[in-house]
């Protein structure tokens, strides 16, 4: 099998149910989760020894739900049994809470930095939210999975989370935003 084929030099890539333009919203928001996979690859490369084994692990399995989000995107139309579910979204959630138990509490905006480990994870957590605003914008004009926005959502978060959680384990400090008040409450 030849990796070219040659359907795409008009500008028209092919989706499941049809072809649509290199520059569609569904396009943009498929070619944005993909981005951020393989930004969560370099980012996964970068965690060595077993500190960031676990990390290592739940990160593997969002490659492939990834791979599911731009599964349920690539369809054009809602007629289809959807591989996002609420139940992977609640999954993140437990992770978030069990690396956000690792970290200090927070009253700052946090800057990107740190570790390498946790500037990888940042840059995950900027492509993911980038990744939510273009499906947002497919979201406004056409039927989709509903669940990959608040799984989007909940992965940014789980990034940010994961980051400082990494500088934790590398024990090296948060780099607070210092310019600005105490935003957030102590718990």
């Amino acid at each position: 099998m030849k990796i070219y084929t040659r359907t795409g030099d008009t500008g028209q890539t092919g989706v499941i149910g049809g072809r649509v333009r290199k520059d569609d919203a569904r396009v943009e928001a498929c070619g944005t989760i993909d981005e951020l996979n393989s930004f969560l690859g370099q980012a996964i490369h970068s965690m060595e020894g077993d500190r960031y084994a676990d990390m290592r692990e739940d990160l593997l399995l969002v490659q492939h739900e990834l791979f599911d989000c731009g599964s349920d995107l690539a369809h054009l139309g809602t007629n289809h049994p959807f591989k996002v579910t609420a139940e992977m979204t609640g999954r993140l959630e437990s992770w978030i809470d069990r690396y956000d138990a690792e970290t200090p509490d927070i009253t700052r905006f946090i800057l990107p930095g740190g570790s390498r480990v946790s500037c990888a994870l940042h840059v995950c957590r900027t492509v993911c939210r980038r990744a939510e605003r273009r499906v947002v914008t497919l979201s406004a004009a056409q039927e989709i999975n509903k669940e990959i926005l608040r799984y989007l959502n909940r992965l940014s978060d789980l990034f940010f989370t994961m980051a400082r959680a990494a500088n934790c384990r590398e024990q090296v400090p948060d780099v607070e935003y210092m310019r600005g008040g105490e935003v957030f409450r102590r718990q």
